[in-house]
């Protein structure tokens, strides 16, 4: 068999794939089989690649195509500054979350201790961002399950973030009797029904992570009741949520006695997240 050049496995690899997006995919499959950057692979696009790597590369194409998630493929996201380890463990991180961390950190200041928890951090990606950019902060990050925790622990490895501290258990079970500034979650949101389930990377991604009962509602309301009684008088609790649940949402706060209500929509105006304050 000729020996393959990194343009044309390139080539070839998009033309096998699925969408608009076939040759960043196929681009993100390579860079992870070579280990290498994206300027790498342009400056030796006639270089021969070596026959294993070849092979590994169409087993990554094979499961693309089959519709399995680029980044658990490539076991990596990236999210806020951070580059993350992810896996079928984890939900993936995406760009939209980004707004939940852009809300907290508008209410966190740089140059005072303040204590944050984050209720089902999966991959820690928002626990994580929170951390890096609030150094004198106290992140408690907190997840259900052992194998997504080990994941969060790694990444926080990863970036050297000491200011986070990982605690396993649902919800509130976790946090004991503590108290905090700042509450942050992106629960789990979606209609148990909902046929978005079963499309795109959903299908792949841990369903305890994706949905909440019937309505979807099911842990944001638990969050919600339990918050007043580990928040500080004047902390705040951040939730994201759907497109359709804002108005839900903050009904939902104002029964718990929550002031300052408001929800936030994303860059394609959609409603993302929805905060209240404790008051006090």
């Amino acid at each position: 068999m000729p020996t393959s050049k990194v343009a044309e496995l390139l080539r070839e690899g998009a033309a096998r794939l699925p969408g608009e997006d076939a040759r960043f995919d196929a681009e993100q499959l390579l860079l992870h089989v070579l280990g290498v950057d994206r300027a790498w692979l342009f400056a030796h696009a006639t270089d021969a690649v070596a026959d294993d790597a070849r092979q590994r590369f169409e087993q990554l194409l094979r499961h693309r195509a089959e519709g399995q998630p680029l980044a658990y493929l490539t076991g990596r996201r990236g999210f806020w500054t951070l580059d993350l380890q992810v896996n079928p463990a984890t939900l993936i991180p995406r760009p939209e979350t980004e707004l939940l961390v852009e809300q907290a950190l508008a209410r966190l200041p740089a140059d005072r201790l303040r204590r944050v928890a984050d209720m089902g951090t999966g991959s820690g990606a928002v626990a994580l961002s929170i951390a890096s950019e609030r150094p004198l902060a106290t992140v408690i990050a907190t997840d259900l399950l052992g194998p997504t925790l080990a994941v969060a622990v790694k990444n926080a490895q990863a970036h050297t973030l000491e200011n986070v501290w990982f605690r396993r258990g649902h919800w509130y079970a976790a946090l004991g009797n503590d108290r905090f500034d700042m509450i942050v979650s992106n629960p789990p949101y979606i209609a148990a029904g909902d046929p978005h389930l079963q499309q795109g990377d959903l299908r792949f991604e841990p369903p305890p992570a994706l949905a909440s009962g019937a309505d979807g509602l099911d842990a944001i309301r638990e969050i919600i009741a339990g918050a007043p009684a580990h928040l500080v008088r004047g902390g705040w609790l951040l939730l994201e949520h759907g497109r359709d649940q804002g108005e839900a949402i903050r009904a939902l706060l104002e029964q718990a006695g929550f002031a300052d209500v408001e929800t936030v929509r994303d860059l394609e105006q959609r409603d993302r997240v929805t905060l209240g304050s404790l008051p006090g």
